[in-house]
């Protein structure tokens, strides 16, 4: 059984060292693979944090995995030894559920039910680790081909941030003729203006001052909006078809319905730490559609790094060695990186 180097903690200070970590040989129809980049993604550091329930201590986070095939079960058809490969925020699934038979994997309702790339139990009954780690065992099902156009240290991010904002524009019809405003300019938003603009949108970014206004028209942005300018909601009132939120932060609501149009649809993919409150007016009274919005199944991951293969769309990424873990997870919350951290596993040593 393969050993490989990771990065773990071992309570919610969060706080990573290496370590090593045993991954199972490939059955008939696995794949293992070498990671070379992981991306970090806030939800990691909610979850490292302890901040959204249980965790199975020590912990190896991440579900931006990136690399390249080193071995095949006997029984797999779909990769070879050499493909780029990327894995996203699940391994496995029952399969057979009508949720898996629609390729909706990441809302299993089988036996099981959707197993996590990182704590979670898998089904050789061992917690799942994650890709701060230098390899992976993972059924060939649940694995994505990454294009030749795109570098592996930008594909990373999109196996989590790209896929969780495509969905919702995908679903909720972002497209010529429509008028999109991405709250947020991190490492979901930046991705979602490229997107959204790819699929013929007029995009609009609102964030919360005018720091990053120059990238967000770089990325495809045609409007830029502060928050910390006083009654920028209120000037935007009924402007949008389509807003999509990727705050973490606790957010006003009722304001950001107020910006849509009649029969406008808000979609909330930020996933705030504390219950949030709206009025129910604020939805009836103009047939406004408020939305939650999860990571996309193994098919349409694979139609988003399609998507971004073709039209050029990359994160923007700064890469980082296992050591600077720690730090990067401050730096993620301070809002204090532009746009992604990646992790060069490269960098890991014994």
């Amino acid at each position: 059984m393969p050993e490989v180097l990771a990065y773990a903690c071992d309570d919610k200070t969060a706080q990573f060292h290496p370590t090593t970590i045993t991954r199972r040989e490939p059955g008939p129809t696995e794949v293992y693979f070498d990671i070379v980049y992981a991306g970090i993604c806030h939800s990691d550091i909610h979850t490292a944090r302890g901040e959204w329930g249980s965790v199975l201590y020590p912990l190896v986070p991440g579900h931006e995995l990136a690399g390249v095939v080193r071995q095949v079960g006997s029984e797999v058809t779909r990769f070879a030894v050499g493909d780029h490969v990327g894995v996203g925020c699940f391994v496995d699934s029952c399969g057979h559920c009508p949720e898996c038979e629609r390729g909706e994997e990441q809302f299993c309702s089988g036996e099981g039910g959707t197993i996590w790339t990182y704590n979670c139990v898998g089904r050789d009954g061992v917690p799942t680790a994650g890709g701060y780690s230098q390899g992976i065992t993972v059924e060939q099902d649940y694995v994505c081909r990454i294009p030749d156009a795109i570098d592996l240290k930008v594909a990373a991010p999109l196996m989590c941030a790209g896929i969780t904002l495509y969905s919702p524009l995908k679903r909720w019809g972002a497209g010529p003729g429509k008028r999109v405003a991405i709250v947020g300019m991190g490492g979901l938003g930046h991705v979602g203006v490229q997107i959204a603009s790819a699929l013929g949108a007029e995009v609009a970014v609102i964030s919360h001052t005018r720091s990053k206004e120059a990238d967000g028209r770089r990325f495809g942005a045609v409007e830029f909006h502060a928050l910390s300018e006083p009654g920028t909601l209120k000037r935007l009132a009924k402007s949008f078809d389509l807003i999509v939120s990727t705050v973490s932060a606790d957010s006003d609501l009722d304001a950001l319905l107020g910006c849509l149009k009649v029969g406008g649809v808000l979609v909330d993919v930020g996933l705030p730490e504390h219950p949030t409150t709206f009025r129910l007016g604020s939805l009836v009274g103009t047939n406004r559609v408020l939305a939650g919005s999860n990571i996309g199944g193994i098919p349409q991951t694979q139609e988003m790094l399609d998507f971004c293969a073709e039209h050029g769309i990359a994160p923007q990424v700064e890469v980082i060695s296992g050591d600077d873990i720690t730090a990067a997870y401050d730096r993620v919350v301070n809002s204090q990186v532009r746009y992604r951290y990646v992790i060069d596993t490269a960098t890991f040593a014994r």
